[in-house]
């Protein structure tokens, strides 16, 4: 059979790692190896270790999930193509996230408001994982073959496995919350993200202290990461400490958002993290970023599952009232149109600011 011949693009050269590793003070991560999935003894030490990882830090590394180090550079090569786009053309596409509360499209730099009358300098596309549901800029158009299938490994060859696992950690049965997952479907408002954080101004660096997003929680059900090598993301520990979160090379970083806290009853953690300036090493360089943002299903309700042992022994924590617990479509859309748009409250702990979205108490820390 002859090999699959891809649409040639430029390459993405990837930088080098920082120098400056010493200095960073590193998270210490679990590192969830797949490959174990596959044995009776493996997934049960997997159920442990992805339980532990998700209960306390809410954080860990997935290796070993079936794309090698060539896919994964192609995919990144791909990540480039709608950054080349002319801006005539991304307006075309821009999404329009405060009408419909979705991400679908373009992002443009300065959308956000970061702090002190800062906006961001972060651009992304985002596609649907039913990459057809929407038209794309024409350059991208011969790349979404390979995007529709970059998805498809995501959900079932990554999400699928680790929704097993965390559903397994709270003694529930093993589909529990595959079922609350489409894939390709517009019952789920799931993505990819593709994302460019450019150099700021000092002036800029100076008012927002260094912080190019605020610490904040993700809202869906899981998030995943596909490691770069410019370091920017951290994340707050237990302890309150900020801690960075260092590159692997061909790793997922996957953390745990709103609506799996919820569902869980706060057993698993949504961890607070941010985006901060890159060491010096690297403070010149654009950090290109590819995501997976998993959501639960539109219509399913954000409220603890009682029926699971683990919560029955352990208790539940809620963030709000069963009765009053949005739908992820409405937390969603909540979340997505608020995002960077609002005016924030202070909060009642030093440097966190407050806003409700959809009945739920949002923070925002800095």
């Amino acid at each position: 059979m002859p090999e699959a011949v891809f649409p040639e693009t430029l390459r993405h050269i990837p930088p080098p790692p920082t120098k400056e590793s010493c200095e960073l003070d590193f998270a210490d991560l679990a590192i969830i190896d797949l490959a174990k999935f596959s044995t009776p003894e493996g997934k049960a030490q997997l159920v442990q270790d992805v339980r532990s990882a998700m209960s306390t830090v809410g954080f860990f590394y997935v290796i070993n999930h079936g794309y090698t180090q060539e896919q994964t550079r192609r995919i990144f090569d791909i990540a480039e193509v709608p950054f080349s786009v002319s801006e005539q053309e991304k307006q075309k596409y821009v999404g329009k996230m405060k009408q419909t509360g979705s991400y679908q499209g373009y992002k443009p730099r300065q959308y956000w408001h970061i702090d002190s009358g800062v906006r961001d300098q972060i651009e992304q596309y985002n596609i649907h994982t039913d990459v057809t549901a929407k038209e794309h800029p024409e350059a991208l158009r011969p790349f979404l073959p390979e995007l529709g299938a970059f998805a498809r490994h995501n959900h079932f060859s990554v999400l699928v496995p680790l929704l097993r696992l965390l559903a397994l950690g709270l003694e529930l049965p093993e589909e529990t919350f595959v079922e609350k997952h489409s894939f390709a479907s517009d019952l789920s408002e799931t993505w990819i993200r593709i994302m460019k954080y450019y150099p700021r101004s000092s002036e800029d660096e100076e008012k927002t202290k260094n912080v190019w997003l605020k610490g904040h929680t993700d809202f869906g059900s899981l998030t995943f990461l596909w490691s770069q090598p410019v370091s920017a993301l951290q994340i707050l520990d237990p302890q309150g400490k900020w801690k960075w979160v260092k590159h692997i090379d061909n790793a997922l970083v996957v953390n745990a958002g709103d609506a799996l806290e919820f569902l869980s009853g706060g057993f698993y953690k949504g961890t607070i993290h941010r985006v901060h300036q890159p060491p010096a090493d690297q403070r010149d360089l654009t950090r290109l970023g590819v995501f997976y943002f998993v959501l639960f299903n539109d219509d399913v309700k954000l409220v603890p599952l009682q029926e699971s042992p683990v919560l029955r022994r352990v208790g539940i924590i809620r963030r709000t009232e069963d009765d009053r617990a949005p739908s992820m479509g409405t937390y969603r859309k909540g979340r997505i149109a608020a995002y960077g748009q609002t005016i924030l409250k202070e909060g009642k702990e030093k440097g966190v600011e407050e806003e409700e979205v959809a009945g739920v108490l949002i923070r925002h820390y800095n």
